[in-house]
């Protein structure tokens, strides 16, 4: 009787120890879906109710000019008497030759006067340049027509200027605004110790001046992933862009333990999980906010998609904080599901890096707001994921999204 009741309570003891063990296995696929809820900051609610189709790039505020320099109010210089100059040698001359003659010199003409006092003073037989350029061959006197035109357009002394018509203003640059909540969907390949499949999904999420970053990636079955990790940016926008507040990436491998990392951004200093305390850098990012800060920056910038120009990113590693060079490499068009989009490729310069250090190439699309319609994320030679858009980008309607202040926050 004793041996069947303390086998009853051994039964009941290992029901209970497995139902426990199950609890906190389930609750630990929970945390790494929706990140650690525990110290991450509370995820921005939003809903996605439309999707965006391919549309010409936003426009953005045209580059001022920059003003030409004056040019210098001096004569035009006395040629040597030895050689007089050619027909090919006096065509650029003619603006010069055209202010010196007789025509110009009733208009009141300063060069006029200083070309004439030259003349002047010159010894009897030498010519000087204006003499020789008024004797140039035709094709040289057909040169000076245009001038000749402007000095007799030129009103005549005592008379009243004529109307002066201000140019028309340029229009009001568009202010730029944040593109409201938006989810971008992926299929994924690549090799994992093998070749692998499964879905990824970025999601940039706003609500006033906060915004969210979410990177997920799942390689194998959705319910029980050979991989799984999540990289999550929480910060402010400001006027130059996106400024991280922590970095939050979680990595979950089949019969192993989670393993998370954090990196703090602080006023006064960047805390990285493995590599002590960084000085704060000026727009510094992080591997799941570059991706945004880039549409930020070719929005604003598109003259930066260009072959051969290169952007940098400050980013900060679980290691190090780096200056990252992207190679813009060309525009290609992708057949994707959506259809063919044309994208620009960039590509990470070679560089120094430890194994934990992640390779990131991405194509943006200008018809879909500079969205990333594919990524490549390489963690050495062997080893890679290939993510390219399955859908067109859900969105938030605006009204969830409202205008963010233009501040900077310190």
């Amino acid at each position: 009787m004793n041996r069947r009741r303390w086998a009853a309570v051994a039964l009941v003891a290992v029901v209970a120890l497995v139902h426990l063990v199950l609890m906190l296995w389930l609750e630990d696929l929970a945390r790494l879906g929706a990140g650690a809820a525990d110290t991450s900051p509370a995820r921005i609610d939003v809903a996605f109710v439309r999707e965006l189709a391919q549309a010409e790039p936003p426009p953005v505020a045209p580059v001022a000019p920059r003003p030409a320099p004056a040019a210098p109010a001096a004569a035009a210089p006395v040629a040597p008497a030895a050689s007089a100059p050619s027909a090919a040698e006096a065509a650029p001359e003619p603006v010069q030759a055209a202010a010196s003659s007789p025509a110009e010199g009733t208009a009141g003409s300063e060069s006029a006067a200083l070309a004439a006092d030259r003349a002047a003073s010159a010894p009897q037989g030498e010519p000087n340049a204006p003499s020789a350029l008024a004797r140039a061959p035709e094709p040289a006197a057909s040169a000076l027509a245009p001038s000749t035109a402007v000095a007799a357009a030129a009103p005549a002394p005592g008379a009243p200027p004529p109307p002066t018509t201000a140019p028309p203003s340029a229009p009001a640059a568009p202010a730029f605004d944040w593109p409201p909540s938006t989810r971008l969907s992926y299929n994924l390949v690549g090799d994992y110790r093998g070749p692998v499949q499964g879905k990824a999904r970025v999601e940039w999420l706003r609500s006033g001046n906060r915004y969210q970053v979410h990177l997920d990636v799942r390689v194998g079955a959705d319910f029980a992933p050979l991989l799984s990790r999540r990289m999550s940016s929480d910060g402010q926008l400001t006027e130059d862009g996106l400024k991280p507040q922590r970095y939050d990436e979680e990595t979950k491998v089949l019969l192993r333990e989670v393993r998370r990392q954090t990196i703090l951004f602080e006023p006064e200093r960047i805390v990285l999980p493995r590599g002590g305390v960084q000085p704060p850098v000026a727009g510094v990012q992080d591997t799941a906010s570059q991706f945004v800060q880039l549409t930020w920056m070719f929005t604003l910038q598109p003259q930066l998609l260009r072959p051969g120009q290169t952007v940098e990113v400050p980013l900060a590693l679980a290691r190090r904080v780096d200056r990252w060079v992207y190679d813009v490499v060309g525009e290609e068009v992708l057949n994707l599901p959506v259809g063919p989009v044309k994208a620009w490729y960039l590509k990470p310069r070679t560089q120094s890096k430890t194994n934990s250090d992640l390779s990131v190439e991405t194509w943006f699309a200008p018809s879909l707001q500079y969205l990333p319609v594919r990524i490549r994320i390489r963690q050495d030679e062997a080893s890679f994921i290939d993510l390219t858009l399955e859908r067109l980008p859900q969105q938030a309607s605006a009204s969830d999204a409202p205008t963010p202040r233009r501040i900077v926050v310190p």
